[in-house]
């Protein structure tokens, strides 16, 4: 597989002096392969530590007992289930972890051996104060890439789209429960590649749409409970990119582009995905036109940090 990404500070953070609070990361797997961005809260001073311990929790859980690809779609969507779960709770204990050994020495030095309970003796003490794990927030989406499987798992306002070869409907996944791709066809209007074009890109983890609660983060309280996870089964998959809400105004069309209706919601930008699809493949995998393409002035017009990952299918 081609695996490429790349970050870029937004010109907001660079003209208040602050620095990138994005992060991504990769894990292969041989015939599979773990990709995780996250996206640190602006307000919060240590969000970017926040923000790599989220891609490289996300990428060690979900590294985990991946299923094979003859397993059925209630195996993919249950373990989806389970690797959203334990990626908060991991995550918790971790920023925990990392902020009290960073107190007072009096309670940096209470930590011990572990317990039966499996925490830290001083995560465990009751007489310890309650740390901020919000000092680290951070939201993340993490994408499991084994064809003809994908699954994600997201906390948060990052977003995820897979690319498709062909513009056919495929049909249910062998058994039940899976989620098909819905293949739109060819794009009319700007923006879109001509019919003849070699793959196709779906937003199937869009961000939150507007009006709704305010962002969730990792430490949020309840966070488990707002997980989103899920399996997709799709023959003709030849890739996924996950991107932080920074890229929104880059890489999503608004549906007046294509002559829909508002609450349509927004779509793909064909011309950034299957055009840096094209690009990545022709190159070897090569990102720097992805990060020209992020600190370019098209980009710039949020002033938040943008970030991709993508991953590829081989033998296209």
């Amino acid at each position: 597989m081609i695996v490429a990404g790349a970050g870029v500070q937004g010109t907001g953070h660079l003209a208040t002096g602050r620095g990138c609070q994005d992060a991504f990361r990769a894990a292969d797997l041989g015939d599979a392969v773990v990709l995780a961005v996250a996206d640190g809260a602006g307000g919060r001073e240590r969000s970017a530590l926040g923000a790599h311990l989220a891609v490289d929790t996300a990428c060690r859980v979900l590294a985990e007992g991946v299923p094979g690809t003859d397993e059925p779609p209630g195996v993919w969507t249950g373990w989806a289930a389970a690797c959203g779960t334990r990626l908060v709770a991991d995550h918790l204990r971790a920023a925990e972890g990392i902020l009290r050994a960073a107190g007072p020495p009096a309670l940096s030095g209470q930590a011990g051996p572990e317990e039966p309970g499996g925490l830290p003796r001083a995560l465990q003490e009751p007489s310890a104060p309650p740390v901020d794990t919000g000092a680290l927030a951070a939201t993340v989406a993490a994408a499991v890439l084994r064809p003809p499987w994908v699954v994600f798992v997201a906390v948060g306002d990052c977003f995820g789209t897979v690319l498709t070869r062909g513009t056919t409907d495929p049909g249910p996944p062998p058994g039940s429960g899976g989620l098909p791709i819905e293949s739109p066809g060819p794009t009319p209007g700007p923006g879109g590649p001509p019919p003849e074009a070699a793959e196709r890109c779906h937003l199937v983890l869009p961000p939150p749409g507007p009006g709704g609660p305010g962002p969730v983060f990792l430490s949020s309280p309840g966070a488990a409970l707002r997980v989103r996870s899920f399996a997709v089964w799709e023959p003709e998959l030849t890739g996924v990119v996950l991107a932080t809400d920074g890229c929104t105004a880059l890489t999503l069309d608004h549906p007046s582009a294509r002559a829909l209706p508002p609450q349509a919601g927004p779509l793909p930008s064909e011309r950034f995905f299957c055009g840096l699809a094209s690009t990545l493949r022709a190159n070897g995998g090569d990102a720097e036109p992805l990060r020209a393409l992020l600190s370019g002035p098209e980009a710039a017009r949020t002033g938040d940090d943008l970030t991709v990952l993508c991953a590829l299918t081989g033998g296209w």
